[in-house]
């Protein structure tokens, strides 16, 4: 789940950052294909084989200058909204992700991409927490009425990811979006 959680999140956070906070719509239609993706991510990782991470021979990642302790922290600090153990499952997909030696070649790139998304997924946030109450409300409405065009499977899905606060909103925006959903 965390591999799903993680790349879902940074496709649909920078997505996010290039809506302005007053374009409402666009909000609306990232939280929906967010959520789409990041229920995606989740069936392809249960299809894959967990292996185990290779242990850190030194106190940077190889070929990088990039110390673990620093993605940890940009993990805590632009996912808020996920729990302790949810922020340690993108950090140990990542930091497997970095030490599988087929990935050598693009561990620096797969840093910055990562930083950036991350980067993003924060800014995301603050723009909806700086959503007046009514804007939040009408957003919440708009979900309602387009998650109601989903097959059931899906609606179940979102309502899924909402429960487990996983779609990266602030806590009281999950909250209205969770409320409107089961008000369907």
């Amino acid at each position: 789940m965390g591999r799903s959680l993680r790349r879902g999140i940074l496709f649909t956070l920078l997505m996010a950052c290039a809506a302005p906070a007053f374009a409402l719509d666009p909000v609306l239609m990232f939280l929906l294909s967010t959520a789409r993706n990041m229920m995606e991510r989740r069936a392809q990782e249960q299809a894959a084989q967990p292996q185990a991470p290779e242990p850190l021979s030194s106190d940077v990642y190889p070929g990088t200058s990039v110390r673990p302790q620093y993605l940890h922290q940009l993990i805590d600090d632009s996912f808020l909204y996920l729990s302790d153990s949810q922020r340690a499952e993108i950090f140990d997909s990542l930091n497997k992700a970095l030490l599988d030696p087929r990935n050598a070649a693009v561990r620096g790139t797969m840093i910055d991409y990562f930083a950036r998304k991350a980067l993003a997924v924060r800014a995301a946030q603050l723009k909806l927490a700086q959503l007046s109450q009514p804007e939040k409300q009408r957003l919440a409405e708009e979900f309602r009425r387009e998650v109601a065009t989903l097959p059931p499977k899906e609606q179940a899905q979102v309502g899924e990811l909402l429960r487990g606060g996983l779609l990266p909103v602030p806590g009281d925006f999950n909250q209205m979006l969770l409320a409107a959903f089961e008000s369907r």
